[in-house]
């Protein structure tokens, strides 16, 4: 065991638990202190206090390989993305159609016949069941709804596991897969308070906003989901970012509507029309004035819807509106 003092080393040292070796009743037979150093790039083990190397030759269980940028870390690492819901077998070994060897060169006629029969019996056997054959095809709507509507992975996830839910109480029979997962998004985006219309999921399927519709209340109805009412409040900030308003304005709005909440004023009625009626109140009184027209067309809704329901909100809670 070396005696070696290891002050004036300019190396970075990681400090972690010591490894099995060393357990708190391990001293330092210097000082006594039980606090040790790690020092991986020397293979030792050095008191903290006095320097005393206490072993030598440690196992580095880190990698082989060094990466001075995250480029180099990412290129050469060897692992893959952790599993989730969306990509259950992320990590399973795909055979290639292209009919090239791992340096690029073309495969002999007999090994590109061999390489077709090997994927076709991987493809049959990593998918034996219809119900992972209909997963399959459900993860790849939700993907694609998902990417148009820029949802973030926990609503993904969440979307799935009512879609499979439904799948395992017999819902999706007989139904298209495109509608059930437009459903289950819809429900998803309501329980994580995402500001997601029906109208606007349904624009990207090819079933439409009625049969969507039928489908969500069907999960409501089957798979006793808890979904929160939608609060209109949620929707101003993303109808106040298009429209490029302030932060007073947003928050002018956001008043407008818990006070209008108070009164039982937001019962009934449609949470993106009630929060463009009260962008557009909160915008004429702060002076960042925007048409009915481009509030409505934030907000996905009606001119109309905004007409009526601002002069209902100004009406009920007394708000003066300024003559433009």
């Amino acid at each position: 065991m070396s005696t070696e003092i290891t002050s004036g080393r300019g190396l970075e040292r990681r400090k972690e638990n010591v490894s099995s070796e060393i357990t708190e009743e391990v001293r330092c037979p210097i000082c006594g202190s039980t606090r040790f150093v790690q020092d991986y790039q020397r293979g030792e083990i050095i008191c903290e206090v006095c320097g005393y190397v206490f072993t030598e030759r440690i196992v580095d269980r880190g990698p082989e390989w060094r990466a001075f940028t995250p480029e180099e870390r990412e290129k050469r690492s060897r692992v893959g993305s952790p599993l989730t819901r969306l990509t259950p077998d992320s990590l399973v070994t795909m055979i290639d159609w292209k009919g090239k060897d791992y340096t690029g060169r073309e495969l002999s006629l007999k090994r590109k016949l061999e390489s077709l029969r090997w994927r076709k019996w991987q493809i049959r056997i990593r998918m034996q069941t219809s119900i992972e054959r209909n997963l399959a095809q459900a993860v790849n709507e939700l993907q694609r709804i998902g990417s148009q509507l820029g949802l973030p992975r926990h609503v993904m996830d969440q979307a799935l596991d009512i879609y499979r839910q439904a799948l395992e109480k017999g819902l999706v029979r007989g139904r298209s897969i495109e509608s059930i997962m437009a459903a289950a998004i819809y429900a998803a985006c309501r329980m994580y308070k995402i500001p997601r219309t029906l109208d606007e999921i349904a624009r990207y399927t090819k079933s439409g906003r009625k049969d969507v519709a039928r489908c969500y209340r069907l999960l409501l109805r089957e798979i006793n989901l808890r979904v929160p009412l939608a609060d209109p409040i949620d929707y101003v900030p993303r109808i106040a970012e298009q429209l490029k308003l302030s932060g007073m304005c947003v928050r002018k709005a956001i008043e407008i509507l818990k006070e209008a909440k108070k009164r039982g004023l937001t019962a009934g009625k449609d949470p993106a029309g009630l929060a463009a009626a009260a962008i557009y109140i909160a915008s004429l009184l702060l002076g960042e004035v925007r048409t009915q027209k481009e509030i409505a067309q934030a907000a996905r809704v009606t001119e109309v819807t905004v007409r009526n329901r601002y002069k209902e909100l100004a009406k009920e809670l007394d708000i003066k509106i300024p003559m433009k």
